[in-house]
């Protein structure tokens, strides 16, 4: 039987499996059409070059091309977390959502600094006490004022935020022993071993460090024409983009620590 599912985008029902491509709310439609299938398969999108490189795109004739995929044993998977999983992935984006806010606001208000030709604050934090202390003592036009005094009031709100998010997330870690053994490497803390440790999921679905690397995005590009000697370039970065930021910030912590590394 192959018949699209109207209301739910490029989705096959193929005899008692579901064929997805991955969205922003295919896990969801996974769960709904769980208890009616015997199967449920997302599809990656970015390897399902047939989809993405067709000139004529309908629902029906993408529907069709993931049904034949995997009717040759061609698709591209990806992996469906559990829902314990998923919510700890929740977590971790909305941690790193608001301490992404928080830095374009403090950015921000160093912009308006800079327009003025205020010079850099004597103090290490521009947002502690002291550095508050100091930003209030400058002179600067009213609408500028009002604009800092809004963004500090919104930098202290977002710091409660964090305080709950972090408290939830140590909930969920302090008994996990793969964030615990992961927190005992240098610049590693306990949100990015939660959030390493959320991204990876089921970590027996990677049958080997290479194939864990390149779901991070973590592998270079390499080119190679016949026996011509392989040409490596930059990291992919394809994979999960967050995760991979974390690491980064990892990194960073660790270059500053004391010691070898």
């Amino acid at each position: 039987m192959e018949s699209t599912l109207e209301g739910f985008g490029k989705t096959l029902l193929a005899g008692d499996e579901v064929v997805l491509e991955a969205t922003g709310n295919s896990l969801a439609v996974s769960r709904v059409l769980a208890p009616f299938v015997a199967r449920g398969i997302i599809a990656n999108p970015l390897q399902v070059k047939a989809i993405a490189q067709a000139h004529v795109k309908t629902d029906k004739i993408d529907a069709g091309t993931l049904a034949s995929l995997q009717a040759a044993g061609y698709l591209p998977q990806i992996w469906t977390p559990d829902a314990e999983t998923e919510r700890k992935r929740r977590l971790v984006a909305r941690r790193y959502q608001v301490v992404r806010h928080r830095t374009r606001l403090k950015n921000a208000v160093h912009s308006i600094l800079h327009a003025h030709l205020i010079p850099k604050c004597p103090h290490a934090d521009l947002f502690n006490a002291r550095g508050r202390a100091w930003l209030a003592a400058q002179q600067l036009p009213d609408d500028e004022r009002a604009a800092i005094d809004r963004h500090v009031r919104e930098l202290d709100r977002l710091a409660e935020d964090l305080v709950l998010l972090d408290r939830e997330i140590a909930r969920d870690a302090i008994e996990d022993f793969a964030v615990n053994r992961l927190m005992t490497i240098t610049g590693v803390n306990l949100a990015v071993a939660a959030g390493i440790v959320a991204a990876i999921g089921d970590i027996s679905w990677f049958n080997s460090p290479q194939k864990l690397v390149s779901y991070f995005g973590l592998n270079p590009r390499v080119r190679q024409s016949g026996l011509g000697a392989a040409h490596h370039g930059r990291i992919s970065k394809i994979g999960r983009s967050h995760a991979r930021a974390m690491l980064v910030e990892a990194a960073w912590a660790a270059a500053k620590a004391p010691g070898p590394l």
